[in-house]
């Protein structure tokens, strides 16, 4: 009889696997104890074993795709066996469902499309102006002025208003011809990006229809256009006012600033709008005659100093890539923990001379190069057994004391973040501890961590000194109740028997659950620390 194979759970935080890849087809026997997949979890690529025996009926997932655990990813039994009532099974209305939605969904659209009568601004050969989006923060628009009123004849280049954004006051441009029919607000109101300001149309058009609709279609240059001006006005200085000399000349708020930023008197510039009004393209075209280089000339010393930066054109570009298990895992659960725990920081400064000169007596004879942080493991263990409210963690409804010491030790790896946890440190050697943290480092870069490795941790030391960072802070790894960062150690001025003298300092910071960490035991807690560190021969009795 066929039976399924599902994603198994291969870490105490995996919610879902990838097929990293499939070592069996379609149509292969598979026995007890064969390597079937290798499944990417949170944590590691790991190999998955079959225990079911059977010709491989059905694979589900491609490689590359994510599974949650205990979905279908195969199908195991006699060949030639009918298996789809398994798969049918497994999700009976899950797959039909959302079919029988979309095809209500398409009958209503249908209905109300029949149902409804509208009449579009082209049927009545009108245009409908609408608030354009003039920058990349704006909601809304001003109305500054109207530059026509109802019953006026309009061209399609014509700036019929001046709309103030959050950046700047710009033109918005009819780009239709006809008479102007409607106004949809008066100088001063607000109005929302794309609500019907105007309507250009045929005189004597009746545009009831269009306003009585909630949403009039709006043609495609009405939006674009106005989009391609503002790219050069969106980052514009305001709109500051005209020298007295041309003050009294017709010009829109944009054409103003223009001709002001490039030096231009509007009184030398011929306008094209009704009335005689200059525009922002009247201006841009303007050419100067021979006799404005002189005037230039005359303009006052400050302005001649004017710095003209060049033009410099970047590109904007990204790369993204699909977040990985691991870097999911590490999301979620860091944004649990901060924002679950209640966290609070405690930083002292450790005297790290009698550590460097004992880490260089212990190297001559050790079997393995013992490092500071093998150092700070082992005494985090020992300071642990003596202050266990600090070995404990929040459990809901009680808070768990822990008697065993387990060290997680964070270590980066290409993909994100991995803890490896070293097991009863406080009775292990610096020696010993040295060496299986070298063989979790290299396990970890090789992927080859297994869940026995990460997890039951009670205690959790990140170290960034390696990369020569000062002092950090650190979100706790849950369910533990604390974590210590591990600065770099300095070599700084220290007053010593009253003399200021050259000595080494190493910078550590406890983060604490305030659940189950107080202030006090946590300062004790590095008082310890601080003394089992600044007098290593402690740690080797």
């Amino acid at each position: 009889m066929a039976e399924v194979v599902r994603m198994p759970k291969m870490s105490d935080t995996m919610t879902e696997g990838v097929i990293a890849k499939w070592h069996k087809k379609v149509g292969d026997k598979v026995n007890s104890g064969d390597l079937v997949a290798e499944i990417e979890t949170d944590k590691a690529t790991m190999d998955f074993e079959s225990y079911q025996e059977g010709t491989l009926l059905y694979i589900g997932p491609k490689e590359g795709e994510a599974v949650a655990i205990d979905a279908v990813i195969a199908v195991l039994g006699e060949p030639g066996e009918d298996f789809q009532a398994l798969l049918s099974g497994d999700a009976p209305a899950a797959e039909k469902a959302p079919e029988k939605t979309e095809e209500k969904k398409a009958e209503e659209v249908s209905g109300s499309e029949s149902s409804a009568s509208t009449v579009t601004p082209e049927e009545l050969g009108c245009t409908v102006i609408t608030m354009p989006l003039l920058s990349d923060t704006m909601k809304e628009g001003v109305i500054a002025q109207w530059n026509f009123k109802v019953g006026d004849t309009i061209k399609s280049d014509d700036a019929i208003a001046d709309v103030e954004t959050d950046k700047a006051t710009m033109e918005v441009t009819a780009y239709a011809d006809g008479t102007l029919l409607y106004v949809g607000l008066e100088a001063g109101q607000a109005a929302k990006v794309n609500d019907i300001i105007a309507i250009v149309g045929p005189a004597g058009t009746d545009i009831t229809p269009l306003l009585n609709q909630k949403s009039a279609p709006v043609k495609a240059e009405s939006a674009e256009a106005p989009k391609a001006d503002s790219a050069a006005a969106v980052t514009a200085a305001p709109v500051a006012s005209s020298s007295s000399d041309d003050s009294r000349v017709k010009a829109s708020p944009l054409a103003r600033k223009i001709a002001q930023e490039k030096g231009i008197n509007l009184g030398d510039i011929k306008g094209s709008a009704d009335g005689g009004r200059i525009v922002k393209k009247d201006v841009e075209s303007f050419v100067p005659v021979a006799a404005q280089p002189a005037e230039t000339k005359a303009a006052p010393a400050t302005e001649a100093k004017a710095i003209t930066l060049p033009t410099f054109v970047g590109e904007e570009r990204y790369t993204e890539k699909p977040v990985n298990q691991m870097r999911k895992t590490i999301a979620r659960r860091l944004a649990e923990s901060l924002f679950t725990a209640p966290h609070f920081y405690l930083t002292v400064s450790i005297d790290m001379d009698n550590a460097m000169a004992a880490r260089a007596q212990i190297n001559e004879i050790a079997p393995v190069k013992v490092s500071f942080n093998d150092i700070v493991v082992k005494a985090v263990a020992v300071a642990l057994k003596k202050h266990p409210a600090v070995n404990s963690s929040w459990q809901g409804d009680k808070i768990r004391f822990n008697e065993h010491t387990n060290i997680g030790v964070a270590m980066a790896v290409e993909d994100g973040l991995l803890v490896p946890v070293v097991r009863f440190a406080d009775g292990k050697s610096l020696s010993h501890i040295s060496a299986e943290v070298k063989d979790f480092a290299q396990k970890a870069k090789a992927k080859k961590l297994q869940p026995a490795d990460w997890e039951g941790s009670t205690f959790t030391v990140s170290n960034l000194g390696m990369f020569g960072i000062d002092e950090f802070t650190s979100i706790i790894n849950s369910p533990d109740g604390a974590i210590l960062s591990v600065g770099a150690i300095q070599a700084v001025p220290v007053v010593k028997n009253g003399a200021v003298v050259p000595g080494n300092v190493m910078k550590v910071t406890l983060g604490c659950d305030h659940r189950v960490v107080d202030g006090a035991t946590g300062a004790a807690f590095l008082q310890t620390l601080k003394s089992l560190v600044e007098n290593p021969v402690r740690l080797l009795a």
